[in-house]
């Protein structure tokens, strides 16, 4: 009895102290990363599917469009070399009217492709052909075999015969196709026109293209005047050149552009080769701001946030009452957290993001505050789970959601995470 009396107390297992459970869980956490991985390269593969079926699509209907002309074409012999070489003259006014309409996406199994179809009009006038500058004598100058070039893509999806108008003549353009296979430039020129028959009229032009993702053209007017307006509501300008004037609403868009020779460094003439002015464009670009796997992708960065905020709720939890977890539960809790994640593409695929997070976002909160009332014994936590995890998401949709202020809504919230954190911890005895 006397031995008894003077019994120490039984000391705790390092396995069942707080300083070991914290061991496991982080463990634990680490360890879901990997599926964690497995999801997030899930969702690339179905982006990549995506994009690879969208530009199959694409090119059946319409890539890009690239416009450059029209340009005045007018051979001669250089007096020097006795070559006979080709001079290129860009418009002293070039007038652009754009009117882009997007249609309804065209859809291949679950995938969707936004198209377009474009009429663009050009307007203006050229001045003569200065070829004195060069002292080239006019007798050297073929004039009766000029002729009128414009440099373009997506040649295949053009609607309707290309033809420019000089005062009351039409004349039609014909393809020059390319057989340089990294350069999906193509010409088209008209058939030889006597410039004296040329000379002193405006020119008009219509062409209408089926498209897709962008249209660029080149300001190679003296002064270029151009306008465009779209259906679409999310318009990205690009190039070298931003609109003077924009107006952007749910409806569509309207942009105006107003460019001079003095703003861009190329010249007005161009002797012996027609210059690569590509990077001299200015363009519109029909996008998708986010799209859904970018929003999943977006989604899948925070899961070791959700695993690991949702892991320290319940470890609070079970310190604070004493209760035990084990760490089987808490792999089941884990699981079921990762599993929100294939929910969410899998259901996304069929519907919207919003919906798809909402309906996957219900599940896993219902599915883990169900599962705490048989680990926790009594409703209040479950209920403080169910809030605490619908309050995460909500917070994680939002910051998805958000552009401009993503960082800073990001970083104000996670601070109030950290201070609630702190403050629930606070009497946690940790040495034991």
């Amino acid at each position: 009895m006397e031995n008894q009396a003077h019994q120490e107390p039984e000391q705790k297992n390092f396995l069942q102290s707080t300083t070991a459970k914290m061991i496991m869980v982080g463990m634990l956490t680490l360890v879901l990363l990997i599926p964690l991985f497995f999801v997030q390269d899930l969702i690339t593969e179905r982006s990549q599917r995506q994009k690879e079926v969208v530009a199959e699509t694409t090119s059946k209907w319409g890539e890009s469009v690239y416009f450059y002309g029209p340009i005045l074409k007018i051979p001669y012999k250089d007096p020097i070399t006795l070559q006979f070489e080709n001079a290129y003259f860009f418009p002293e006014e070039l007038n652009n009217k754009t009117n882009t309409e997007i249609k309804a996406p065209l859809q291949r199994s679950i995938y969707k492709s936004n198209v377009f179809t474009t009429k663009m009009q050009f307007t203006g006038t050229y001045n003569t052909p200065a070829f004195f500058k060069r002292n080239i004598p006019n007798e050297n100058v073929f004039w009766d075999k000029t002729s009128i070039v414009i440099r373009t893509t997506n040649l295949k999806s053009v609607n309707d015969e290309v033809k420019i108008k000089f005062g009351a003549t039409n004349f039609t353009f014909e393809p020059i196709h390319n057989n340089q296979k990294n350069d999906s430039v193509e010409a088209l020129e008209t058939n030889f026109i006597n410039y004296n028959d040329i000379k002193n009229n405006r020119f008009t032009m219509t062409i209408i293209y089926n498209g897709s993702k962008r249209i660029s053209m080149i300001p190679i007017g003296k002064t270029t005047s151009a306008s465009m307006s779209s259906n679409w509501s999310s318009p990205n300008f690009n190039g070298s050149f931003i609109p003077n004037d924009k107006k952007i609403t749910d409806k569509g868009f309207d942009a105006t552009w107003k460019i001079l020779h003095f703003n861009r460094p190329f010249a007005q003439e161009n002797f012996e080769i027609l210059p690569e002015l590509s990077k001299y464009a200015f363009s519109v670009d029909f996008i998708t701001p986010v799209d859904e796997y970018q929003q999943n992708e977006r989604a899948s960065k925070y899961g070791f946030l959700v695993i690991g905020l949702t892991f320290l709720i319940f470890f609070l939890i079970q310190s604070i009452s004493k209760i035990n977890i084990h760490i089987f539960q808490y792999t089941m809790i884990g699981v079921a957290l990762i599993m929100f994640y294939t929910l969410l593409i899998s259901i996304t695929e069929h519907s919207s993001f919003t919906f798809a997070y909402t309906i996957a976002g219900s599940a896993v909160v219902a599915l883990i505050s169900l599962y705490s009332v048989s680990i926790l014994k009594d409703k209040k936590f479950p209920l403080f789970i169910g809030v605490s995890l619908s309050v995460l998401y909500t917070f994680i949709f939002v910051i998805i959601q958000l552009e401009d202020y993503a960082l800073l809504v990001g970083s104000i919230g996670l601070f109030l995470i950290l201070a609630s954190v702190m403050y629930f911890s606070r009497k946690i005895e940790w040495h034991k």
